[in-house]
């Protein structure tokens, strides 16, 4: 094992060191549960980064994602299921599977001809293995708007699908109204049911345009918190309190900063 920085066999000698008998105390509790929401914030740093064009962050999440995954699989060869080098191999077996255009005679000249390959093969293999439906393998403890997204994606390939965004429009208005004749109801679990409801339709309907709904709302938590940051400091300058200045107060300065970024945009 060579114990460099600059290397992967560099990160894992640190990840077996920090825990080994000696290692870091925190480190060595750690278990892949534990480690659940810090393998989703990387993934979602690294995510801003791209958006923000930030090169130096980038390169630093990325190397936080490295390290997440590499004590991720560390642990598990430390339990005996399987072992790090196990991990290499599965994904590049099926990297050259999946790419039989580029490590087999198979010929592929587009994008769509590419993906509807990928598609078919990863078919075969699910029907290998036993998982026959169009929506098997979707993990549980995906969050709900990406699962959804998942959901939606898989159907789609085998023509459960909407042909274009308008009638998703459609089923939108329908579904704002439904959820309209719930809330006069007051009926708690009916009005949590159509707001689901809403929610997967929106979710379609970023899909059908093309958008990642998980990244577009993302994007929207970014520019609400930027947006409110502003507000704040605009009240700091006038000596008040975001309870001091009330919703009225808010709102104005809210589109005053919704104006000024869009002037500043154009």
């Amino acid at each position: 094992m060579h114990d460099t920085n600059d290397t992967f066999e560099g990160l894992l000698h640190i990840i077996q060191r920090l825990r080994g008998p000696d290692g870091c105390a925190w480190d060595k509790e750690q278990t892949p549960h534990t480690l659940r929401e810090n393998l989703i914030e990387e993934a979602y740093e690294c995510v801003s980064a791209i958006n923000a064009s930030d090169e130096e962050n980038f390169k630093e999440e990325l190397g936080d994602l490295f390290m997440l995954v590499t004590m991720l699989a560390w642990m598990k060869e430390q339990e005996g299921t399987f072992t790090v080098p196990e991990v290499f191999r599965g994904i590049n077996e099926k990297l050259i599977r999946r790419h039989p255009h580029v490590f087999g005679d198979a010929k592929a000249n587009s994008v769509s001809e590419i993906l509807d390959q990928w598609d078919r093969i990863k078919k075969e293999e699910k029907q290998v293995s036993g998982e026959a439906s169009a929506v098997a393998g979707l993990p549980a403890s995906l969050p709900p708007l990406e699962r959804a997204h998942k959901i939606q994606k898989k159907v789609s390939k085998v023509g459960f699908d909407w042909g274009s965004p308008d009638p998703v429009v459609d089923k939108l208005r329908e579904e704002t109204q439904e959820l309209e004749r719930a809330r006069a109801t007051g009926d708690r679990a009916k009005i949590e049911d159509e707001v689901g409801d809403m929610l997967f339709t929106v979710v379609n309907l970023a899909r059908i345009l093309g958008v990642d709904p998980g990244l577009a709302l993302h994007g929207t938590n970014e520019k609400f918190l930027r947006r409110f940051a502003s507000v704040e400091e605009l009240l700091r300058r006038k000596n008040l309190t975001p309870e001091q200045a009330g919703l009225k107060q808010m709102d104005a300065l809210w589109d005053q900063v919704k104006s000024e970024e869009q002037n500043n945009a154009k």
